[in-house]
């Protein structure tokens, strides 16, 4: 499988990669799904297997039972990995269990080096921004747990343009370790990440990891014009990320099965290599219940949609820009390519 470098960095990580929130199902991510160690196990070999290297969890996932189950699957296979997993979220009833303040970052990467049986983290990601806290304080935590030898790396998930860019001018200020990566939404049904947060990567050499590329669920073809709406399936169109209306989400799946059909290949399939072909992307996210859900996505590496497809679906998914960057596209789009 393709490797990407993840942003100004030297690490390469595989062009689709494994995301482990059905891992566990516990509290609100029963819906994800309730994969436990000895299928989890079979999982990650055959990620690993098929040149996957980067799997991604996260602390809050089934409070800590993601990272616990993880780690059992990776326990005689460590060294393969590019192992990512993040914190912010509430790990406890505490004042100070969640966020980005010093005391919780230090604590709970202690805590997932536990629960990963692992004495190091590849990627370690703040899962969201905290207001609350100074970025100087989060990013020299940060810094220390790189100088310790428990964290490679570092990233962001969640943030808007403007923190990241903040976060990036702070670390060149003290010279403390940058953020190699956001992990950010970003799909044909959601756009909005090549307003700021795309092109911010592109000028600043910050690698974007893809979450949600299938607009939980609502681009796998379950929902199609003129069918009715299948029971019980995951995807609604009120879980999408800044919702859809239905009319723009036909308009995109209809264009999606045209290049699906052509290509002998999936509408997930379709979803997921349209996002390999923007630019700062250096990997795609994507979770499965169970081996053939796995594999299937898996596939999606195996071509390439072409510059005419990749065209056409711009068309059918794009909205109005926002300001100033619709001014930027027509008034003054001389010197703004």
């Amino acid at each position: 499988m393709e490797k990407r470098l993840l942003g100004k960095s030297g690490l390469q990580v595989s062009v689709l990669s494994f995301g482990t929130m059905t891992f566990g199902g516990e509290g609100m991510f029963g819906f994800m799904g309730k994969t436990q160690e000895d299928e989890a196990e079979r999982l990650v070999g055959i990620c690993l297997d098929s040149g996957i290297n980067l799997l991604d969890t996260a602390d809050a996932y089934s409070n800590g039972r993601s990272e616990e189950i993880l780690g059992y699957a990776l326990r005689n296979k460590r060294h393969e990995a590019v192992l990512a997993t993040k914190v912010w979220g509430p790990m406890g009833k505490g004042p100070n269990d969640l966020g980005a303040s010093r005391l919780h970052v230090v604590e709970a990467c202690e805590a997932s080096l536990r629960r990963l049986k692992t004495d190091y983290i590849d990627l370690y990601q703040i899962h969201a921004f905290d207001a609350l806290t100074p970025l100087e304080e989060t990013l020299r935590a940060l810094d220390d747990l790189v100088s310790a030898g428990k964290v490679r790396y570092i990233g962001c998930s969640n943030y808007a343009g403007w923190q990241l860019m903040k976060a990036l001018a702070i670390s060149e200020r003290y010279e403390f370790e940058r953020y190699i990566s956001q992990q950010i939404y970003y799909s044909l049904a959601g756009r909005d990440a090549e307003t700021d947060l795309l092109p911010l990567g592109l000028d600043q050499g910050v690698g974007a990891i893809v979450w949600g590329p299938l607009a939980f669920g609502v681009l796998t073809g379950k929902f199609r014009r003129g069918k009715p709406d299948p029971e019980g399936a995951r995807g609604t169109l009120a879980g999408v990320p800044g919702g859809i209306d239905r009319e723009r989400l036909d308009t995109i799946t209809d264009a999606m099965a045209e290049i699906a059909e052509a290509r002998g290949a999936t509408m997930a399939h379709v979803a997921m290599n349209y996002l390999l072909r923007k630019p700062a992307i250096s990997t795609v996210l994507f979770g499965a219940r169970d081996e053939a859900q796995l594999r299937d996505n898996i596939a999606a590496a195996s071509w390439s949609m072409s510059d005419d497809e990749l065209a056409k679906l711009d068309a059918v998914s794009a909205k109005p820009l926002p300001y100033p960057q619709w001014a930027h596209k027509s008034v003054f789009a001389a010197r703004n390519p």
